[in-house]
């Protein structure tokens, strides 16, 4: 008798992948664009949407959808800085964000309301790489505690993202990490990577962060 293999891994990717191009059309259609931030725990991605939030909230309307393993702590944080609703993602284990789920989020959402859209994903920087969300762009955030050879050690997701923010530069007098050294690394994964060089605690580097977003905000969202 023939066995048939039944790869379920596959069948639920190509249902990811056609909600994710849902997700994509409906905020096309309102002209809503996405940024997935994706990183490991402690990279401060949190505390970067806070000041976000605090800095352009006048100027902006953003919403955010925040994932995390077990708790709504981030969800909390962060909406403690806006009117707009927080949409909260507890994955109960799962390490990373579906378009499911996002796609849900936007259900409670006016996109009519909405410039940007934050997906703050769950930490960490295996699963998440391969999971479309329906976003504009992926941002890789890493910190400078972290290491230079982070993108080394995690290629496909520096290669999946357009835009890489390398944080807590305040620390770079107090740590042993070489900036040359971690762009030129990320750069040999994708060569096309856009970096942002911020401290979220002290504010260094925000403003370029948010010019770049005031031009995502100004800029027609792609289907």
């Amino acid at each position: 008798m023939t066995v048939r293999r039944i790869e379920v891994r596959e069948r639920v990717m190509e249902k990811n992948d056609q909600l994710a191009a849902e997700v994509r059309r409906r905020l096309a259609g309102h002209g809503v664009r996405a940024l997935n931030l994706v990183s490991s725990p402690g990279s401060g991605k949190t505390l970067l949407l806070e000041r976000t939030l605090q800095q352009l909230g006048s100027e902006l309307r953003m919403a955010v959808v925040t994932g995390d393993v077990q708790t709504e702590n981030d969800a909390d944080r962060l909406a403690k800085w806006t009117d707009r609703m927080v949409h909260a993602v507890v994955t109960g284990g799962g390490c990373h964000l579906d378009a499911r789920q996002v796609s849900a989020a936007l259900d409670d959402l006016d996109l009519a309301d909405v410039d940007l859209l934050f997906v703050e994903n769950v930490g960490n920087l295996v699963c998440p790489a391969s999971w479309d969300l329906g976003e504009t762009a992926k941002v890789v955030v890493f910190s400078v505690t972290e290491g230079e050879d982070k993108p080394l050690k995690y290629p496909k997701m520096f290669r999946m993202a357009k835009y890489a923010v390398l944080n807590k530069v305040d620390l770079l007098p107090y740590v042993p990490f070489d900036v040359d050294k971690a762009v030129e690394y990320a750069r040999e994964v994708n060569p096309d990577l856009e970096f942002f060089f911020t401290s979220a605690l002290t504010g260094e580097g925000m403003e370029s962060w948010y010019g770049f977003l005031r031009a995502q905000a100004c800029t027609p969202a792609e289907t």
